[in-house]
């Protein structure tokens, strides 16, 4: 075939499968053969330079380190939006759009909601449909042009899908996902480099570098949002129509929108925003609300700063700096000692933090956080507030390293590492921080869940001398009269506690192995051991060959279960249980015609009838097994009241989606 012919379809295939890959997340052949035909354009235009064009994917590996980058002043300004930061605020602005309307608010506008992506804004020249310039928002009339670093997108397409003549300014946001956040940090740690603070300066930052190698090696991807100048198709009249023009031109758009007929609408859309946040791929400040129809935006205008008809609602920040009063070192369940960090009182996500995880010595060391310094603390969802590094002033080089212990900070026995770990360990099993969280974690809602035994009341029964260890728990009731005597106990609140203990005698093995607390033993592996061994004697003879054959149970989970069993205490204590009358239940084996036998099932969304931990209890009961997020491996996604990113990256792979009355039908009746 032509040269010239050849690499014009090489380009058709290769744009082709990464829009299938990085847009649609829908590929259509291995990487080996996606590798196949980008080295044999490499190779072609190698041979024939003249054959690279400016829509080729060879430039998404990067060009030649540039020397500066040049200004490139923006065909329409890339204007600020118009802040709310509560209900109030938001329905003024809705109020006002109203009026500039001259409607009543009972017939107002419809509104578009999408997520406020945390990154960094770009600008995009098209000419005919090919990528031209690709520049930084800069002062929003001037930006640098970075055209190179652009390129290296591979969710953007370097010509559009759709023709869209003349000159188009197309707008949206370069962001790193937490997954690739998270590997560069590891990166960085390895090579002990400093971490990035947060995946918005880390995008921001690979955008400027000066080699667009490195800024291909970070895996941005773009979100398009807007349009700055250019002539749109007569059929796209609404910024919802603008978005589904987008898709088809190959660009990827907020995962999470709606058409929002009224303000209370709006209103309940920040609400499943606020819920699906903590499940997103990637980090939002907030939601951007526009007024749908392009006619009404022109009658509403713009003032100097921004646009009246867009207003950009912002969340809770999940980023906030403090000051780091104190450290000190924490022992767990397994004795890993690690240093937290005590913290004057900041707003977080909408949470009063005040401790955060510092994870271990050396990760303290290489964020470099002292007492005395200001740090900033990220807390994203549910997920511990964590130190994320510290805000470098004059007196930072002042102030004390922190020390590592060489002693437990509860007991004072001298503290272990093993070899190839990087955390500290008190082996002193007998520890009292240890037996505490062993006993508390024993009593938790996965585990044996016996209600009315939470850390507090552990914590007052180990004060008291009531119990030692978690068989003492099941001898409480020998010391009924005792219990009864203990202030705001009572007999009603005894007979209570002393009743859930009973009941726990009988929890399903898999609740039992989870709740002893084994390394790399969460709820997924325990419910594997105990659908294979079934009874806790069988369990106990388990041996390493027929543990690392079983899945879910990788060689380190296998060498804990062994180190567990062979050791004495856990011997007695696994005796004493039994000899108390801890008799755990066997896990039935799934049936056959089970409809979730060997299917993951993801549930997002409130659901109504259940709790998510007990849906997901079931679905492994059936021979299933229950995941936190979507993907291409994932067989049915269950989908409440509030589901967001899960369920539109489920519609887009072709994901079966059903409520939670359909999974409630499926499940076998006796």
């Amino acid at each position: 075939m032509d040269p010239a012919a050849r690499a014009a379809e090489l380009r058709r295939l290769i744009e082709e499968h990464n829009y299938r890959y990085y847009v649609l997340d829908q590929p259509t052949i291995p990487d080996a053969e996606y590798d196949r035909l980008f080295r044999e354009l490499l190779e072609l235009e190698e041979k024939h330079p003249e054959l690279r064009t400016p829509d080729s994917p060879t430039h998404r590996v990067g060009a030649p380190p540039s020397k500066e980058f040049r200004p490139h002043r923006h065909l329409a300004p890339m204007l600020s939006l118009e802040n709310a930061f509560d209900e109030n605020e938001l329905r003024d602005w809705y109020r006002r759009a109203c009026k500039g309307l001259g409607v009543e608010e009972s017939k107002g506008p419809e509104l578009t909601g999408e997520l406020k992506f945390d990154g960094a804004s770009l600008s995009l020249t098209y000419e005919d449909g090919v990528l031209k310039v690709g520049a930084t928002r800069g002062d929003g009339e001037t930006g640098e042009d970075i055209t190179p670093n652009v390129k290296t997108i591979r969710n953007l397409p370097l010509r559009l899908r759709v023709p869209l003549p003349g000159v188009v300014e197309i707008r949206g946001e370069a962001i790193v996902s937490h997954k690739e956040f998270e590997r560069i940090n590891e990166e960085q740690r390895a090579k002990g480099l400093k971490e990035y603070a947060n995946p918005r300066n880390l995008a921001a930052g690979s955008l400027r570098q000066l080699d667009s190698k490195i800024t291909a090696s970070r895996n941005l991807s773009f979100f398009a949002w807007g349009i700055g100048a250019g002539n749109l198709p007569d059929r796209v009249r609404t910024h919802w129509e603008l978005l589904e023009l987008f898709q088809e031109a190959g660009f990827a758009v907020s995962p999470t929108r709606r058409l929002l007929p009224t303000i209370e609408d709006a209103l309940a859309f920040v609400q499943e925003c606020n819920e699906v946040r903590a499940n997103l791929e990637f980090d939002i400040d907030g939601i951007v609300f526009k007024v749908n129809s392009f006619a009404a935006q022109s009658r509403l205008g713009s003032t100097a700063r921004g646009p009246r008809w867009a207003i950009a609602y912002k969340l809770a920040a999940q980023q906030e700096v403090t000051r780091l009063e104190d450290i000190f070192w924490n022992v767990g369940r397994t004795g890993v000692v690690t240093p937290v960090a005590v913290l004057a009182p900041v707003r977080v996500g909408g949470v009063v933090v005040t401790r955060a995880t510092l994870h271990n010595y050396d990760d303290l060391r290489r964020k470099d956080v002292r007492v005395g310094d200001r740090v900033w603390v990220q807390r994203a969802g549910d997920v511990i507030p964590e130190v994320i590094g510290p805000v470098v002033d004059e007196e930072h080089e002042t102030r004390p390293v922190p020390v590592e212990p060489s002693e437990c900070p509860v007991c004072g026995a001298k503290l272990v590492r093993r070899e190839g770990e990087v955390a500290l360990r008190c082996p002193n099993k007998r520890c009292p921080a240890q037996v505490a969280a062993r006993i508390i974690h024993w009593a938790s809602r996965n585990a044996m869940d016996i209600e009315g035994l939470g850390e507090k009341q552990v914590l007052r029964f180990l004060d008291e001398g009531l119990i030692e260890d978690v068989a003492d728990i099941y001898r409480l009731r020998e010391k009924r009269d005792l219990l009864v005597s203990l202030e705001r106990m009572g007999e009603q609140s005894v007979e209570n506690l002393l009743h859930a203990i009973e009941e726990s005698k009988r929890r399903p093995l898999n609740r039992f192995l989870f709740a002893l607390g084994v390394r790399h033993v969460g709820e997924t592996a325990a419910f594997t051991l105990a659908q294979h061994f079934q009874t806790l004697e069988n369990f106990r003879s388990a041996t390493y060959e027929e543990l690392i054959a079983l899945p879910d149970i990788g060689p380190n989970t296998a060498g804990e279960i062994i180190e567990f069993l062979q050791e004495e205490e856990n011997r007695t204590l696994l005796d004493e249980l039994t000899a108390l009358g801890v008799s755990p239940e066997p896990v039935q084996a799934a049936q056959a015609d089970s409809p979730f036998k060997g299917k993951t099932v993801v549930f997002t969304g409130k659901l109504e009838k259940m709790t998510r931990e007990e849906a997901e209890e079931l679905v492994r009961k059936l021979g299933g097994s229950a995941s936190g997020s979507v993907s291409k491996k994932t067989d049915l996604v269950v989908a409440g009241p509030g589901a967001g990113s899960k369920l539109e990256k489920a519609k887009a792979l072709g994901v079966p989606v059903i409520t939670e009355e359909e999974f409630l039908t499926m499940l076998p009746h006796e």
